[in-house]
């Protein structure tokens, strides 16, 4: 699940971000309007946390452009003080949520949470392949009704897989959304924690989900409801 965090304050903007990992969020942090607006224009985001007061330009335009880029965002201000009418002004153009500064992370947390869960963001969730479920807000697998342990690394790669079941993915496609690197710096690293996955989520079961696409990169496959085989 990817989140993007525009804070003007270095500090907090880093806590924030690895706070967020800690919880196995990708994390994109703009520290100004600009690299906001070029991020939330050019990757698609589950949820945004944005400072009212980023440099540049106003925080009410900035939330304007961020709400005309995706429009079902689940967006949370932070804000350092505001005004009552400035409040209103922040829903009206489309905030979801607004919390003061300072906050505790455990509430902020809750708060991102309580608006993934909220309306039609609620499906996308929890995913599901047959018998395998993940659940983006609990950080849960299960197989079978059985619950699988995973590191953080491997539920955003088995996420990311399960995001585009059926189709093919790249080594370098899941370097840039799980590791969050534009290039392909870490050898083997994928075909490493693919088996990690497959030991944890297909060697148990008699039917694998997980696919090697040779020359490409890999797959997770359900079987034709038909046939029994793979789609």
């Amino acid at each position: 699940m990817r989140i993007l965090v525009a804070e003007s304050d270095a500090a907090l903007g880093s806590f924030l971000e690895r706070e967020f990992r800690a919880e196995n969020y990708a994390v994109d942090l703009a520290q100004n309007a600009n690299e906001a607006k070029s991020l939330v224009r050019d990757r698609h985001y589950d949820a945004a946390v944005l400072d009212l007061h980023l440099p540049e330009q106003d925080g009410f335009e900035v939330l304007r452009c961020v709400r005309a880029a995706q429009e079902q965002l689940p967006i949370l201000i932070l804000a350092s003080r505001a005004r009552a009418e400035e409040r209103v002004q922040v829903l009206d153009l489309g905030a979801d949520d607004l919390i003061f500064k300072p906050f505790a992370f455990a509430e902020l947390s809750a708060r991102v949470r309580a608006l993934l869960r909220r309306g039609g963001h609620y499906a996308e969730t929890v995913l599901r392949v047959e018998d395998l479920e993940l659940s983006r807000i609990e950080h849960s697998v299960k197989r079978g009704g059985k619950k699988i342990k995973l590191t953080p690394k491997e539920f955003a790669l088995l996420e990311y897989l399960m995001r585009n079941t059926g189709q093919r993915v790249t080594r370098t496609e899941i370097i840039q959304h799980v590791w969050n690197l534009s290039f392909d710096t870490m050898t083997n690293v994928v075909d490493v924690y693919i088996n990690y996955l497959r030991k944890k989520v297909d060697a148990p079961c008699e039917h694998k989900l997980i696919h090697t696409v040779r020359g490409v990169g890999y797959r997770l496959e359900a079987r034709s409801p038909r046939t029994g085989t793979a789609a």
